[in-house]
C-alpha cells in the first residue's frame, strides 16, 4: 500500500467477490423492487394492514437465498423475530415447523407482561406435538391447550398454531418471519397446509409472514396445492441482472478498494456470465486474483482468468449437481443439451434423441426433477434448473 493506505496493486486478500451458495455480494444490485416490497409488507402488517408474503422464483445461482437473508435483516430491523428452514426431499415438515414455532416463541417470550399468553401458545404447541407424535423437548412441562392445533387435520392445526403465534407477536408489538428455501421440495400436502395456515393469519391481519424461494415451477405447484395461493403470495421472478446492473455488481465493490476496471474487461465478464449473479462473482474473483495492477483490472487479466473461472464452475457449481446421477440420467441430460440452446425442451424431442418413447423415460425425468436438476415449465416441457448448464453438459459429459 502507498502512503495513506491507498491500494497500489490488486491485492487478493482484499478481493470483494464472493462466489458461494447464499453468499451476499458486496454490491447487492438489481433487487431493489423485491427488497422494497418486502419492507412495505412488514410495515403494513405492523400497523394491522393486510400484506402479501413473497415466494421468490428462479434458477439456481441467481441470488434467491441472498434475498431471503436480506428479508430477514429487514424484518429484524423492525423488531421482528426470524426463523429459517431449508426444505429437502426427506424433510420432516411437521416436526420442522414445530421447531421453528418453538424457536420463535422463545424469542418472543422475554416480556414478562405476556407470560400468560406465552404459556398459552406453549400449551397449543405442546398439544400440536402430542397430536402429531413429535418429540416434545422442553415443552413437556406445559399443559397442552386443547382446540387450536390438535384436530389431527394438518391444515387446521397449522393454521391454529400460526394464529396463536401471530397473536402473541402482535401483543408483543413484534412480528414473526419464517423463511423457507427450496420450497419446491415440499409435498403438495405440506405446501397446501402452509398456504392454509398463512391464509388464516392474513384474515386476522396478524404480523406473520412466510417468505420462500424455489425453482420457476413454484407458482404452478402452489396453485395446484391451493387455488387461492396467488392471493396470498407475490411470485417475483429472479433472473439474470441487466447489463447496467451487472456492470455495477463488478465496478462498485472494486471502486471501494480503489480499483478500476478497463471497460473491455468489464464488458467481457458481462458477456460471458450472461449477467447471472453467481457467475459474475466467479469471473470477478478470478480476474481480481490474476490482475497485475496497479489499481486496475484489464482485459488481458480477464482473458487469463476465464479458463480458471470456467474450471471452478465445472468442478464446483456444476459438477456437484451431477455427481450422484446415474448413467441413464446423464444420458437424458446429454440428450437435452444436444437439442441446442438453454431450453426449455419438448420432452418428446428428448425422447426422440434417445430413440425412446416419452412414457419410457418418465421415471428418469421424474428423478431428475426430484434431484433439482430439471423442472417442467409447463406440460410436455423440461428445462435445466441451472443457468448455462447445457454448455457444461456439452463441454464435459458428451
Amino acid at each position: 500500500m502507498a502512503n495513506g493506505g491507498t491500494i497500489t496493486a490488486v491485492d487478493p486478500v482484499l478481493n470483494p467477490f464472493t462466489p458461494g451458495a447464499g453468499s451476499r455480494p458486496y454490491a447487492l444490485v438489481g433487487r431493489d423492487r423485491e427488497l422494497r416490497n418486502f419492507e412495505i409488507a412488514v410495515k403494513r402488517l405492523a400497523q394491522g394492514r393486510p400484506a402479501k408474503s413473497q415466494m421468490l422464483t428462479g434458477l439456481r445461482g441467481v441470488g434467491k437465498t441472498v434475498l431471503l437473508r436480506e428479508f430477514a435483516r429487514t424484518a429484524q430491523s423492525q423488531g421482528w423475530v426470524h426463523e429459517q428452514l431449508e426444505a429437502t426431499e426427506d424433510l420432516r415438515f411437521v416436526e420442522a415447523i414445530a421447531t421453528l414455532t418453538r424457536k420463535a416463541l422463545l424469542d418472543l417470550s422475554a416480556a414478562k407482561r405476556l407470560a400468560d399468553r406465552v404459556r398459552r401458545v406453549s400449551g397449543v404447541l405442546r398439544a400440536f406435538r402430542i397430536t402429531w407424535k413429535l418429540p416434545e423437548g422442553v415443552d413437556i412441562k406445559i399443559d397442552p391447550v386443547s382446540g387450536p392445533a390438535d384436530s389431527g387435520m394438518l391444515d387446521d392445526d397449522l393454521a391454529g398454531l400460526f394464529v396463536e403465534l401471530g397473536t402473541l407477536a402482535r401483543e408483543h408489538e413484534s412480528g414473526v418471519l419464517f423463511t423457507i428455501d427450496e420450497v419446491q421440495y415440499l409435498s403438495k400436502e405440506h405446501l397446501a397446509a402452509l398456504i392454509v395456515g398463512l391464509h388464516r393469519v392474513s384474515q386476522e391481519e396478524l404480523p406473520f409472514l412466510i417468505a420462500g424461494a424455489g425453482l420457476p415451477s413454484l407458482p404452478g405447484l402452489a396453485g395446484e396445492a391451493k387455488s387461492y395461493a396467488e392471493r396470498l403470495f407475490d411470485f417475483p421472478s429472479i433472473g439474470s441482472l441487466s447489463d447496467d446492473d451487472a456492470r455495477a455488481a463488478l465496478a462498485a465493490p472494486a471502486k471501494e478498494q480503489g480499483i478500476t476496471w478497463e471497460p473491455a474487461a468489464i464488458e467481457r465478464i458481462v458477456e460471458v456470465s450472461e449477467g447471472y449473479p453467481y457467475f459474475l462473482q466467479e469471473f470477478g474473483k478470478q480476474s481480481w486474483d490474476l490482475a497485475k495492477g496497479p489499481r486496475k483490472i484489464r482485459a488481458v487479466d480477464v482473458e487469463r482468468a476465464e479458463p480458471i473461472a470456467v474450471d471452478e464452475l465445472d468442478t464446483g457449481f456444476f459438477r456437484a449437481r451431477v455427481d450422484r446421477t446415474s448413467d441413464t440420467e446423464r444420458n437424458y441430460l446429454r440428450a437435452m443439451a444436444s437439442l441446442g440452446g438453454p431450453g426449455p425442451y419438448q420432452s418428446s424431442a428428448v425422447a426422440r434423441a434417445l430413440h425412446k418413447k416419452t412414457t419410457q423415460l418418465g421415471p428418469i425425468r421424474d428423478n431428475l426433477i426430484k434431484r433439482g436438476l430439471c423442472y417442467s415449465p409447463r406440460w410436455g416441457q423440461i428445462a435445466f434448473t441451472v443457468p448455462m448448464f447445457d454448455q457444461f453438459v456439452r463441454r464435459t459429459l458428451s
